[in-house]
């Protein structure tokens, strides 16, 4: 992307930065040469209008733009600058319209079963094309597998073979295979990712039955969790099935009470059917938030119908148990639920909060008040029904709203954010599987390797990636007058040249092998294949930073985190007046050196905490308070809810606005407060939008017009390191507060 074009003024409140260097890029096609010009000054609110529609590739653009209705690949150009949570949407529009009979690529047929899909696989099979299944969570096609036999003349007690592969199982496995390949029988191998090594042998077995002409009724079934170890040539001669589990909130609760047997469902208690209904609420929202990636869970968890079962088979016993009280024992149940159940498969603190707090919204007395489903909406959307029928419940369902992140008690930018990624892996996947070699802007020309070549005119033109002098700073700092805060330093720096040095010699051993004067290894050819995907290289992502980053943008956040430590050591003695904490490798020292720091006044340091204190300064105002203790930091971006700097507390996010700055923050350390402060939202800082493993500490943020559990089911969290909105307010200082 080109970002040396600024964004105008006329686009800069509702256009992303990332759209506009799409842009940049776009004008370079024939055709498109005066779009920008168009959207930056002559209709730049007919084109926000365009931009803020709900479905934005179905309506006309602006202007002559117009005519790419009639074009529409040319529309989906500028779909993807614009709008790219909407392209997996254009683009099955896309296909439907141009292929004949198109929407059978695009959607499956559901009325049919998994067996009847099944068996139109196997009449496409041969001995030499192996169904291959790849498992969703609770799917077991073995019943399928031998109903099918059944069905064929095959009888599954002596003539289907099934194998689950580990250790050892190899030589039983290939036993089997010889048996089937002879006298016809089927061949079940499952697991088979525990194996990658072993499934070569099996292609070449496959290879060799197929030239000696194997016996006509022979079939090979394979299933595996999904896995990037099967070998491509086993991927592209088996037909490949698949039962995904149900997308959206509707189809989750129908399959939800699906568990559930009609006439039993209806003879129970009137309070009894309305817990189970809003169980099967709480079931499907644990599973459909999975698809909002770290939003919804910050890992992921194997959520299944099984659970759902047991925690209604502890709710009857419960409720029997307690009939004489009248009481319902909420306390007991969620204990249960929420930390047996489903807690039992969940691993990180912040999802087992998040878990236990969406329990305290739906299991409660208000649940037999027709009590609102949907976390904190501002109107009716999902009520809970009491006491209905099992035929009612699943009217009820069918009536609900369109699919909303609302259900979830996300913020409506979560669904964009999730089509975006979409976007964006169906677009990496796509680059990845496109020609790489051969001829490009010259004849006969490498494109990989133009693209190195160009990579490395940006670390060696600009000014240069130069190692810190580690023994120099130390020297200057003095081995026995060091505080914590130097000592953080110190090792980032250490971190910094190792990084640095790594990089300097690996280009310099490629540009070797350009001048023919060094062999090219493979482990050459694999980074630069990463830099003409615009990828980091692992060799590099070991040694660095956790970041989401392209490679370009990655490097000019190492660029970033350099200058903030070239800045630190021409005056070692001291302390910026504001630490950029998402700059460092390791911000968790950091803030732990704020701690060694007050532990100096005899405060143990385990029994400290980091405070947060959000002022409303930005780190290049001149007037930032004078402060005795602790530091201030820039860095944190609130991705899920806003700041609002003017009252200086959470808020609702803007729409397509799923990231809010925060100004600079005051961090001082005290002994752990063990009251809870119901206007203060703990939040999670992360480095990364991945979250997960990248967690470094909480941060309290002022809430008084929400409660915290409305951003704690939010999926609210601050992240350090973010591409685009950091970067314009670290480089431009230009971007207005939000």
């Amino acid at each position: 992307m080109n970002s040396s074009v600024p964004k105008p003024d006329s686009v800069k409140d509702w256009m992303p930065d990332t759209a506009w260097f799409s842009i940049q890029k776009l004008i370079e096609l024939e055709g498109f040469e005066q779009f920008a010009a168009n959207v930056e000054k002559e209709a730049p609110k007919k084109f926000e209008d365009w931009y803020n529609e709900l479905a934005p590739e179905t309506e006309r653009l602006p202007l002559d733009w117009r005519k790419l209705d009639q074009m529409p690949f040319q529309k989906l150009l500028v779909v993807r600058c614009l709008r790219p949570d909407r392209m997996p949407t254009a683009i099955s529009n896309f296909i439907q319209a141009t292929l004949p009979n198109g929407i059978n690529y695009t959607e499956c047929d559901s009325t049919a079963s998994p067996f009847q899909i099944l068996q139109y696989a196997y009449a496409d099979s041969t001995s030499a094309t192996p169904i291959y299944f790849i498992l969703s969570p609770g799917a077991n096609p073995v019943v399928d597998v031998e109903n099918l036999a059944r069905k064929n003349g095959i009888d599954p007690k002596k003539q289907l073979h099934p194998v689950a592969l580990g250790d050892g199982q190899d030589v039983v496995a290939l036993g089997k295979l010889e048996l089937g390949h002879k006298e016809g029988h089927w061949i079940f191998l499952q697991n088979i990712q525990l194996m990658p090594d072993f499934l070569k042998t099996v292609e070449k077995k496959l290879d060799e039955y197929n030239m000696e002409g194997s016996h006509q009724t022979f079939r090979l079934f394979l299933s595996s969790d999904p896995a990037k170890t099967i070998p491509i040539g086993l991927l592209e001669r088996s037909i490949k099935l698949t039962n995904e589990p149900p997308a959206g909130l509707k189809a989750n609760m129908k399959r939800a009470m699906s568990q559930f047997n009609r006439e039993e469902f209806d003879e129970k208690e009137q309070k009894i059917r309305t817990i189970l209904f809003g169980l099967c609420y709480f079931h499907s929202v644990m599973l459909e938030r999975r698809k909002f990636g770290p939003k919804g869970w910050n890992r992921g968890y194997p959520f299944s119908a099984g659970d759902l079962r047991d925690s209604s088979i502890v709710l009857n016993n419960y409720l029997e148990q307690n009939a004489s009280s009248g009481k319902i024992p909420w306390d007991d149940l969620k204990y249960i639920f929420g930390e047996i159940m489903y807690g039992g498969h969940i691993t990180d603190d912040r999802d087992r909060r998040l878990c236990s707090t969406y329990l305290n919204s739906v299991m409660k007395d208000d649940l037999f008040d027709d009590v609102e489903l949907f976390p904190y909406v501002d109107r009716e959307m999902f009520k809970c029904p009491v006491g209905q029928s099992y035929d009612r419940y699943l009217e009820h369902i069918q009536e609900a709203p369109p699919e909303t992140p609302n259900a979830y008690g996300l913020h409506s930018n979560a669904e964009i954010d999730f089509l975006t990624l979409q976007c964006t892996i169906l677009f990496n996947t796509l680059q990845e599987i496109s020609p790489q070699s051969g001829g490009s802007s010259g004849e006969g020309g490498n494109p990989v390797q133009e693209k190195v070549q160009e990579f490395m005119s940006r670390v060696y033109d600009e000014h240069s990636l130069a190692l810190i002098p580690y023994d120099e700073v130390v020297s200057r700092i003095g081995e026995e007058t060091r505080t914590p805060f130097q000592n953080t330093f110190l090792q980032e720096i250490g971190y910094m040249n190792v990084l640095i040095e790594l990089m300097l010699q690996n280009l310099a051993d490629i540009t070797l092998a350009f001048k023919g004067e060094l062999t090219l290894t493979g482990e050459m050819e694999a980074l630069m294949q990463c830099v003409f995907l615009n990828k980091v290289p692992p060799l590099w992502e070991k040694y660095a930073f956790p970041s989401e980053r392209n490679l370009n943008a990655w490097l000019d956040n190492v660029r970033h985190r350099l200058d903030q430590l070239n800045a630190w050591k021409e005056d070692p003695t001291k302390l910026a007046k504001v630490t950029f904490l998402n700059r460092l490798f390791n911000p968790q020292s950091f803030l732990t050196a704020i701690k060694q720091v007050k532990a100096k006044e005899g405060i143990e340091l385990n029994k400290m905490m980091i405070y947060t204190t959000v002022l409303k300064k930005l780190y290049w105002d001149e007037d930032l308070p004078e402060i005795k203790e602790g530091a201030l930091i820039w860095g944190f971006q609130v991705e899920g809810a806003r700041w609002d700097a003017q009252v200086g507390q959470l808020e609702d996010s803007f729409p397509k606005r799923s990231f809010s700055v925060v100004p600079v923050v005051w961090c001082t350390a005290n002994l752990i407060s063990e009251k809870e402060d119901k206007n203060s939202y703990i939040c999670p800082i992360y480095k990364t939008v991945a979250r997960g493993m990248t967690y470094v500490d909480d941060a309290q943020l002022r809430t008084t017009k929400h409660p915290p559990d409305k951003w704690i089911i939010a999926g609210v969290a601050i992240i350090l390191d973010i591409q685009g909105i950091s970067d314009s307010y670290q480089v431009g200082k230009q971007t207005p507060l939000q």
